[in-house]
């Protein structure tokens, strides 16, 4: 004869193990969830989530130069009043600063530091009030995927040196970028540059600037 299996509750009644029915957990309306692989365990995700952090603007505008500014004309003044702030309180080298010294030298004139920047002092239109900068920065969301970011670095290459009465033509676009899963999760490498010249076409600096969004 056979024995139906039995178990007693917390209350101590009896339940009948044949008579409770199976219950099947209902995934109709849950998300389909993947678990992604990252350094030091797993992260978890669902299909909603975007697959690129690349967006259609970033495609279209590759390699695309942006506008030309141009810098006042440096001056004498300029660069003498950087090298003795940048050199404080020691003596900027006397290319720097001697014109008679500079006479004698490879250039003929005075040079500019390679960090001089001639567009240090601009005219800017009024700023928002700091009311107004305050709720926009509240506004832009700082959280979520591809929200995030940080500076990674940058790297200048020099050229042909500044020199009183040059005017400086800068432009920037965007090179390109590396996508790649990391320990914080889909991660976005964006490689910016900055050119340089000067008023007959010299390459004066390039400045390659790395972004990191997440």
């Amino acid at each position: 004869m056979a024995h139906r299996a039995q178990s007693t509750n917390r209350s101590g009644c009896r339940a009948d193990a044949r008579t409770l029915p199976k219950q099947e957990p209902n995934i109709q309306d849950a998300p389909i969830r993947n678990f992604e692989p990252i350094v030091g365990g797993y992260r978890l995700s669902t299909e909603s989530e975007q697959s690129t952090l690349v967006t259609q603007d970033m495609v279209d505008r590759q390699g695309v130069w942006g506008s030309e500014r141009p810098s006042p004309p440096v001056s004498e003044s300029d660069i003498r009043k950087w090298a003795i702030a940048v050199y404080w309180p020691k003596q900027p080298p006397r290319i720097y600063w001697d014109a008679d010294y500079a006479k004698s030298s490879r250039w003929g004139t005075i040079i500019a530091p390679p960090d001089f920047n001639p567009f240090a002092w601009p005219i800017v239109p009024d700023r928002p009030s700091s009311k107004e900068r305050s709720e926009a920065a509240t506004n832009t969301p700082r959280s979520g995927r591809g929200q995030r970011g940080m500076n990674g670095g940058q790297v200048d290459t020099y050229g042909v040196p500044m020199r009183p009465g040059d005017i400086i033509t800068a432009r920037n676009r965007l090179r390109d970028w590396n996508e790649r899963e990391t320990r914080l999760g889909l991660t976005l490498f964006t490689f910016h540059e900055t050119e340089w010249r000067n008023q007959t076409g010299e390459l004066v600096k390039l400045r390659v600037s790395t972004g990191i969004r997440y």
